[in-house]
């Protein structure tokens, strides 16, 4: 059996490329280092020194002030050296590969890359090509997975239910062109969620999507009838080829997050977003900034999750 490229021979996480693959305690592990971070965050010093020394290098060759920014607070957190490269605009334009624009910069002696493409694969090529030494982490690549996102969403999850093997949990909207959908999935399913549905038009549902173990819905009210957990994805235009929707407010008007629909799912359901957020077209601002929402939470669970992710990569974790 062909071994998972993201782990050591003993087993211990080398690099983070996707969620798919990981074994539960490999997740757990994550989660609960992450735990301990959280404190860290709230601390009038927010600084440990796991990472003192270490070059951590962002390398973004998609673009994304989010993703982007809370791994530069994460590794900064750390104590490591964080270099920022929006190589979007640099070396790729000028016809530099891309396995050359890594070599060079893994020669300027890089620890650690975090890395966003818009190809599908791309970390996991880059992975392949550095020393032992150096680790990788996915931060987003083409429709193929986003692990830390899948991963702060199963630890806000984690944080407000608890307990995994209860819960029913609903994504709704475009998870076609949706590599978190896909992340969260993968993770749910492995730390033991029973039921996740996949809600949406069917124009935006991928065709093999319920070979991941997820129960397809077409209609909003059923697949939110009893839901623990509310997960709506962003709808994402800019990688939609032709027309997939009518219009912005049609989608609003069958699959939009209202208090209305947010009634059918559990009165304590928490509702999540991965953001950036469009207000009135995935999710009324009445839920976006109501009771039940713990979209801000996500953001400040993500420095952590991040932070344990560099930390045990290191071998600080």
């Amino acid at each position: 059996m062909q071994r998972n490229p993201q782990l050591g021979e003993d087993g211990q996480l080398r690099h983070l490329l996707s969620i798919d693959g990981l074994p539960r305690d490999v997740l757990v592990n994550i989660l609960d280092t992450a735990r301990s971070f959280v404190s860290v965050t709230e601390r009038e010093v927010k600084k440990v020194p796991l990472l003192r020394g270490k070059s951590v290098f962002n390398v973004f060759f998609e673009p994304s002030t989010r993703t982007r920014t809370t791994f530069e607070i994460a590794a900064k957190r750390l104590s490591a050296d964080v270099i920022n490269l929006n190589v979007a605009t640099s070396s790729q334009t000028k016809g530099e590969s891309l396995l050359d624009t890594v070599a060079n910069l893994a020669a300027m002696q890089a620890d650690m890359f975090v890395v966003r493409h818009a190809s599908s694969g791309a970390p996991y090529l880059i992975a392949r090509h550095l020393s032992q030494d150096i680790h990788v982490i996915n931060a987003g690549d083409g429709r193929h997975a986003h692990p830390t996102q899948g991963l702060l969403d199963v630890y806000t999850i984690r944080h407000f239910k608890e307990d995994f093997t209860k819960l029913t949990v609903a994504i709704v909207g475009d998870l076609m062109h949706s590599r978190v959908a896909r992340s969260e999935i993968h993770a749910l399913t492995t730390l033991g969620v029973p039921e996740v549905r996949v809600i949406g038009p069917k124009t935006l549902i991928p065709p093999d999507v319920q070979k991941l173990g997820v129960h397809v819905h077409h209609d909003m009210a059923r697949g939110l009838r009893g839901a623990d957990v509310v997960m709506m994805l962003r709808l994402q235009n800019e990688r939609m080829n032709g027309a997939l929707l009518p219009s912005a407010q049609e989608y609003f008007k069958t699959y939009g997050l209202t208090p209305e629909r947010l009634l059918l799912a559990k009165p304590d359901a928490i509702v999540m977003h991965p953001g950036p957020m469009n207000r009135g077209v995935e999710i009324d601002s009445a839920v976006a900034d109501g009771r039940q929402s713990v979209i801000l939470p996500q953001v400040t669970f993500g420095i952590a999750v991040r932070m344990a992710v560099m930390a045990i990569l290191a071998g600080g974790g």
